[in-house]
């Protein structure tokens, strides 16, 4: 199965540009911004990163986020995430990017856009596509709605395709921060809020309802209410579900007691993605291997999760093609 995996094209959906950041990257910015702290040797760092709570997770998030002040550090963050996919046969990910945390930490807009662009076509050189999704860090309240939605419309940077609302659900509603999708959605930007992860399915509701969501962070709570799952079948909204994710930071407990199994059989489009992948010990592979051995998949049904994605992606039909044709072979060459 791994070496099935490794041969499928694959697509990412769900990974954030700060949280991509793996130790490799992570020493060159450590040796490069000293006076971040952060440690610069290997043995040091890896411990530093060891997964140990949510908190500490947070705490070594913007410990790289404080070393992203210019933009050859941007570039090579997304240079580290595009190696990390080449190696992993993912041709196209959707990157979110948060712009209004790196313009409070005094990052410029010129230098954020400019990374991401020069890093973006070295990602290219790699065979790794990427797109980005600007979204709002719901926490930070109508300010931030405003300031991405701006830096948005008014940057509008090759490659960007999505708008979407990250950070804490509990105590911040969805709905507050509808104008912002509508004016994004006019603008020809998809819908992709994360709901459901550590709320109810009311949150999942809101977002459908109230931001017109096309896709859905995470959403695992969705399993939860019957009407919201067919709904979801209904209208083909996909969820980027982040099975490890989710087990470290507690909200299942284990990747058996994901409700993943739950939303496959109810027909809910599955994707599969990593969130923050080296802060959780997690590769794109790793998830597809993962649930391939817990549920009992089979190679027609983890092809299915490929293509999935592909469909799922805000690619071109022409692009799709390509690549559910390439799955097509992957899968024909195990039968």
């Amino acid at each position: 199965m791994r070496s099935f995996v490794h041969a499928l094209p694959k697509v990412e959906l769900h990974v954030h540009l700060v949280g991509s950041a793996g130790l490799d990257t992570v020493l060159e910015l450590a040796r490069r911004h000293p006076e971040a702290g952060v440690p610069a040797d290997r043995a040091e760092l890896e411990r530093f990163y060891a997964f140990r709570d949510f908190d500490h997770f947070l705490r070594v998030f913007w410990a790289v986020q404080s070393m992203l002040k210019g933009r050859d550090d941007v570039h090579t963050l997304v240079v580290g995430l595009a190696r990390e996919l080449a190696a992993q046969n993912v041709r196209y990910a959707e990157v979110t990017v948060t712009p209004y945390n790196h313009l409070v930490d005094g990052l410029s807009g010129d230098e954020v856009l400019a990374g991401l662009q020069t890093g973006r076509a070295e990602a290219s050189a790699l065979g790794v596509e990427l797109a980005w999704c600007f979204d709002i860090p719901g926490e930070k309240g109508l300010a931030a709605g405003r300031e991405t939605l701006a830096f948005a419309l008014s940057e509008r940077p090759e490659g960007l395709v999505s708008f979407g609302l990250g950070g804490p659900e509990a105590g911040v509603g969805r709905a507050q921060f509808a104008p912002f999708f509508d004016a994004a959605r006019e603008a020809g930007l998809h819908s992709v809020p994360h709901a459901g992860e550590t709320t109810g399915p009311e949150t999942v509701w809101s977002a459908v309802r109230d931001l017109r969501a096309e896709r859905i962070g995470h959403g695992t709570s969705c399993v939860e209410d019957p009407a919201l799952v067919e709904h979801l079948v209904h209208k083909g909204i996909a969820l980027e579900v982040c099975p490890t994710s989710n087990v470290r930071t507690r909200q299942v407990a284990s990747i058996e007691a994901h409700p993943v199994r739950r939303m496959l059989d109810a027909g809910v489009v599955v994707t599969l993605n990593t969130d923050d992948p080296p802060f959780f010990g997690a590769t794109l592979e790793g998830e597809y291997v993962a649930v391939a051995e817990a549920f009992g998949l089979g190679h027609a049904d983890v092809a299915r999760l490929a293509e999935n994605a592909v469909l799922a992606s805000f690619l071109p039909n022409s692009r799709k093609t390509v690549l559910l044709e390439e799955i097509a072979g992957v899968l024909a060459s195990v039968r």
